[in-house]
């Protein structure tokens, strides 16, 4: 069995944001010659989220809207963690949003949905971060 790892790095402008990772996935995938098996793609940080989902503008305004009324962001003074950094909010909505996911190797490709696609959702930036690609299989 192989195993192949790559680490991404992220540094968003913004606090928030959403980028389509599906090419730099299926580059990973190509670079570790794995015909059939599995990737695992995870950020490596506790306040950014990957997940597969539709690449639709509208869909991804819909989590930012749904997310800030499950955790809205301020004020900062509703969350105890917040004495350490003002970021409860960012850790909570990774926690709704899911930490990684895992997608079937077929052939050589991404066994993804017809629209599928895999994004990194990072609710916590303008500073690096890292994203773990791990592909494993034959």
């Amino acid at each position: 069995m192989k195993s192949y790892r790559k680490v991404l790095k992220f540094n968003l402008p913004t606090r928030r944001g959403i980028v389509n990772i599906t090419s730099q996935v299926q580059q990973a995938v190509t670079e570790s010659g794995v015909k059939e098996g599995l990737v695992l793609v995870n950020p490596m940080h506790i306040t950014a989220s990957v997940f597969i989902n539709d690449d639709e503008s509208g869909l991804h305004q819909d989590f930012e809207v749904w997310l800030e009324k499950l955790a809205p962001e301020k004020p900062y003074s509703q969350y105890k963690h917040n004495g350490f950094e003002d970021n409860a909010d960012a850790h909570l909505k990774r926690t709704i949003m899911g930490r990684e996911s895992v997608i079937a190797i077929t052939d050589g490709r991404l066994d993804l949905g017809t629209w599928e696609r895999i994004f990194y959702y990072e609710f916590d930036g303008k500073r690096e971060k890292r994203l773990l690609i791990k592909v494993v299989g034959e």
